[in-house]
């Protein structure tokens, strides 16, 4: 080798040893992070995080003051947790905005200390249970795979005036609850449909999985089988089964995957539905400004054959499996499904492309400003009217 070739190479071998070297810790730093993503998307949520600051509380004027963030913003009425879920309040529309900080209305504190309390979160959830929407509920126990897991019924009356046999089986979504479900109820009763809002693995209500780990539809599915089969034991011939976010995903799990179900069902409603997870995981991840190849890895990380070790998991999660759209030539049944252009945490588009494969059987309703399963809250009139008039047709 020359002296003028030592003088290049020497320099150029160092800095591609260099970017070589740097490559490697950032592949090693983008697997890092997308296994703690990864196992924190299989894994419940304990406790909700206070996200909001609780700037001023005027009890007499019924106002509150909240530091200004997307879900401070949002129009519509919500709830208010506040103090690590120790005090409830509703709050009305958004009264004024100044960019900074947004002052809404106080509708009613139900418990705690609002006037005391320093920071708290925003809800979909308005109602507190099933008294505040129906005349009459049951509680219940739905016998799962894993043991008894607690469910609301609502009964609904036929036109004659005897118990439904039109039941609408009402599954919440990943960090929720059944009170997720409480605003599907009057409209479904109008309709002439029984509610039963049912719990599932490690949401916190019904009993625990072994490896305590979401499965993101591939195992909870499970559990809504045993509430279509409780629902048919107590006199349902015609099942609706509605998702909420996560609960859109275990809703088209269960229809996809059992026949026992699809001998009694006459429809699907979805609710800012997870239909495709590989682009939820790529959406959220650039939310957080992390490389736009996360989403893939943490893909493969939770379907990946060590992904027990990785992440908890029992059991790998087969994502190609949960792609409803892949398979949507085996649905067979009319869906509702309901989506917002802003929502925020699943992106529209797993819905829309869904709806553009099954245009014979979905109804496609796009809401615009509502944030993820606030539908309802951002819009009430038009939500209720659609999952009425939806149910009545059926």
């Amino acid at each position: 080798m020359s002296r003028l070739e030592r003088t290049v190479v020497g320099p150029i071998g160092a800095v591609l040893g260099g970017i070589a070297i740097v490559g490697a810790a950032f592949a090693a730093a983008t697997a890092a992070t997308a296994i703690v993503f990864a196992r924190r998307v299989v894994t419940p949520e304990l406790e909700r995080e206070d996200d909001l600051r609780i700037e001023r509380v005027d009890l007499a004027a019924g106002e509150v003051v909240l530091s200004g963030s997307e879900d401070a913003r949002m129009r519509g009425r919500y709830g208010l947790w506040f103090e690590h879920d120790s005090g409830y309040a509703r709050v009305g529309d958004v009264l004024h905005d100044d960019g900074h900080r947004v002052r809404r209305v106080i509708e009613s504190v139900e418990f705690g200390r609002l006037d005391r309390a320093a920071r708290g979160r925003i809800s979909g959830w308005v109602h507190l249970g099933p008294w505040e929407v129906a005349e009459r509920y049951e509680n219940v126990l739905v016998p799962t795979p894993l043991g008894p897991a607690p469910a609301w019924f609502v009964p609904a009356t036929d036109a004659a005036g005897a118990p439904s046999a039109d039941w609408l089986v009402v599954v919440h979504g990943r960090g929720a609850k059944r009170h997720e479900g409480l605003r599907a109820v009057e409209p479904a009763t109008r309709a002439g449909w029984s509610s039963l809002l049912v719990s599932y693995r490690n949401d916190g209500e019904a009993p625990a999985s072994e490896d305590r780990r979401y499965g993101l539809g591939g195992t909870e599915w499970e559990d809504v089988v045993a509430a279509v089969r409780f629902a048919v034991d107590r006199g349902a011939r015609r099942i609706v089964l509605m998702g909420w976010s996560m609960g859109g995903s275990i809703a088209l799990q269960t229809v996809l995957r059992s026949e026992e179900v699809r001998e009694h069902l006459v429809g699907v409603v979805l609710e800012s539905p997870a239909v495709d997870w590989p682009d939820i995981l790529r959406f959220q991840g650039r939310a957080l400004g992390l490389p736009a190849e996360l989403g893939g890895a943490v893909a493969r990380v939770l379907s990946a054959p060590i992904a027990g070790t990785l992440t908890g998991l029992a059991a790998p999660i087969d994502l190609e499996a949960l792609d409803a759209v892949a398979r949507a030539d085996e649905l067979h049944v009319p869906i509702l499904l309901m989506h917002s252009e802003d929502d925020g945490f699943v992106p529209i588009d797993g819905s829309r492309r869904l709806a553009e494969v099954r245009s014979d059987l979905v109804q496609f309703e796009v809401f615009e400003g509502a944030r993820h399963t606030k539908l309802w809250n951002h819009d009430p009139s038009r939500w209720t009217m659609l999952l009425h008039d939806w149910l009545a047709e059926r």
